[in-house]
């Protein structure tokens, strides 16, 4: 019922529609500029940025996971970060979401990766839970910045 498998070439509509979808939960929709062409040339340009898992049940595009490779100095190896998870709602509470964080686990298991990490916001209690449940932890004692915007602009001068 459930195939989880890495997005192929032709699949950036469906890629895109998903981050759509998922910015509009996290009412973030206004924040997207992302095209068909972008999405295309980080996942299958001459140098990937990123990787993509798609979701199907019965045959269905029922969510995906969007995520990369990043790097852990003290550990010195690098591991997973998620970007984005996302399961269409008419779908949600069939494990979909969390088979979808197994099938990346299972991959830095495979590789030797020490850790899969990602963001989730602070509101979105659903989700929360769910990870504590498979064993999760926050990680409070960090907080994010970031510089984009003019404010990049201007630190890159």
């Amino acid at each position: 019922m459930l195939e989880i498998r890495q997005a192929e070439p032709g699949e950036e509509a469906q890629v895109l529609a998903f981050i759509r979808k998922l910015a509009d939960y996290e009412k973030l929709l206004h924040d997207v500029t992302a095209s068909e062409d972008d999405i295309r040339e980080a996942l299958f340009g001459a140098s990937p940025r990123c990787h993509c898992e798609l979701a199907f049940w019965a045959g269905e595009p029922a969510g995906f996971a969007l995520w990369f490779y990043n790097f852990s100095t003290f550990a010195g190896k690098a591991g997973i970060y998620l970007e984005d998870l996302y399961v269409e709602p008419h779908l949600r509470g069939r494990g979909i979401g969390k088979a979808l964080l197994k099938h990346l686990a299972k991959r830095c298991v495979a590789e030797g990766l020490p850790r899969l990490q990602w963001w989730v916001l602070d509101w979105n209690e659903p989700s929360i839970a769910a990870y504590k449940a498979m064993g999760a932890k926050p990680m409070d004692e960090w907080t994010v910045y970031r510089v984009s915007g003019a404010e990049l602009s201007a630190l890159a001068r």
